[in-house]
């Protein structure tokens, strides 16, 4: 399996009340980075004729981040079936290693055209072996 992973600061608008990040966040950082690592991966041809769409998401929460915090966000596809790809991201302390946050993914497939669901290439699947 082939990972991806990004480094980010956690900056003010990171924040919820409490002064930790606020959950919306890890939530938007587990979708950036997957997508991030699918542009990474594959080609402009590609992205034109599949899209993905979220089926499901299962986020635990372990640690808090809070301001200043540097943030270590690691990615990578844990199994395909069909047209659902199940995707793993990872949140750790950049600096402890301790883990923040863990979440696993389900991600549906589309045509880029028709919307319709389309099972996972083989072609596909080993860009991310």
């Amino acid at each position: 399996m082939r990972r991806y992973s990004e480094v980010r600061e956690v900056t003010q608008d990171d924040l919820d009340e409490l002064k930790h990040v606020n959950n919306v966040r890890y939530v938007q950082w587990i979708q950036d980075i997957s997508k991030s690592h699918w542009f990474k991966v594959t080609s402009p041809e590609i992205r034109q004729k599949m899209i993905w769409v979220v089926k499901n998401h299962n986020i635990t929460y372990h640690q808090s981040a809070v301001l200043g915090d540097s943030v270590a966000l690691e990615t990578y596809i844990k199994e395909n079936k069909g047209p659902i790809s199940t995707r793993i991201v990872e949140i750790k302390n950049n600096k402890t290693g301790q883990l923040l946050v863990s979440a696993s993914t389900e991600w549906c497939l589309l045509n880029g055209q028709s919307f319709r669901p389309k099972r996972v290439p083989e072609s596909v699947k080993e860009l991310f072996q």
